[in-house]
């Protein structure tokens, strides 16, 4: 398959982090590597690039983009493993660091993936192919109560109880196998009413399947609590996010690093001995331009926010 990706937030994304052209830089969400091929154009002969990914598509395309440019580092590995592997490759600290969140283009386009509801594939939505929890397993062995909450929690689907009490008895019957099998039990669930409005009905299901199969907000979580750690002084991490619970954890845990007293108003001197270790470049996130989002609808929901070790 040719890995072709639409980068999104392209310059603002690498302008924002890239300060020192000799400069060692990570990014965390390699993909089709539009944000690493437009980076590495920016760096001089000493500067050096790591680039993560679990889909091993994503480092051949790599690979074969960048032939063996001795600045490149490539790391086939969730970048939840950051912190360890910059450690083992003697790369600490680094200048900056970047994650694209969200599911490639390649990912969603390729049927086989099992990620769009568009295309009936089987059942899968994993990024990492050795990941053993697969979308048909959490479909067909998960429980009904579990279920109904992924759907109400990660993809804030009203109809949740409805669609899981409808996959309920459809895989009493037989597995449900692909992904044309169960957009048709969620067109069913949902009343028709309702499918008459808003997105595709079985776009909200989808994505919080794909992102409990893929624990998604867990790992960036972890990540993020390693960035610090990771980034010399005057360094930057620039994450863009494509909905609101990645945006919501990104903008708390950036907030986190700016150092605000946690302690209770009634407390007449702080306790909590709260530090300030970053500071926020932009007050608010970087949005896409019109005419970006013209090329490229996917862009549309994209927000970009970068803040700076002090």
């Amino acid at each position: 398959m040719e890995f072709h990706h639409i980068t999104v937030l392209l310059k603002e994304t690498v302008d924002g982090v890239v300060k020192d052209p000799s400069g060692t830089y990570v990014d965390c969400t390699l993909g089709g590597a539009g944000h690493s091929a437009f980076l590495l154009g920016m760096l001089s002969e000493k500067g050096k690039l790591v680039g993560f990914d679990q889909d091993p598509l994503a480092i051949k395309n790599a690979q074969d983009k960048f032939k063996g440019d001795p600045r490149v580092h490539l790391v086939n590995r969730n970048f939840e493993s950051l912190e360890e592997s910059l450690k083992s490759l003697e790369l600490l600290p680094v200048q900056g660091i970047l994650f694209d969140l969200g599911v490639s283009s390649p990912q969603l386009d390729e049927a086989e993936r099992g990620f769009s509801y568009m295309q009936d594939a089987e059942l899968d939505m994993r990024m990492n192919p050795q990941n053993p929890l697969s979308a048909k397993v959490l479909v067909n062995e998960g429980k009904a109560e579990e279920l109904a909450e992924i759907l109400w929690k990660y993809g804030e689907e009203k109809w949740s109880k409805r669609i899981v009490e409808f996959i309920v008895e459809a895989r009493k019957q037989k597995p449900i196998e692909t992904t044309g099998e169960l957009v048709d039990i969620i067109k069913k669930a949902i009343p028709a009413g309702a499918r008459r409005e808003g997105p595709h009905p079985a776009k909200r299901t989808f994505q919080a399947l794909r992102i409990a199969v893929n624990d998604e907000l867990g790992v960036l979580e972890r990540a993020l609590d390693q960035v610090i750690r990771c980034l010399a002084p005057g360094g930057r991490v620039g994450v863009i996010t494509f909905h609101s619970l990645e945006d919501r954890i990104v903008k708390e845990k950036m907030n986190s690093w700016l150092g605000r007293c946690t302690c209770p108003p009634v407390f007449p001197v702080c306790q909590c001995g709260a530090k300030a270790m970053a500071r926020l470049v932009h007050r608010k996130p970087i949005l896409p331009s019109p005419q970006e989002v013209d090329a490229n609808p996917r862009a549309r929901s994209a927000k970009l926010r970068i803040a700076e070790k002090l």
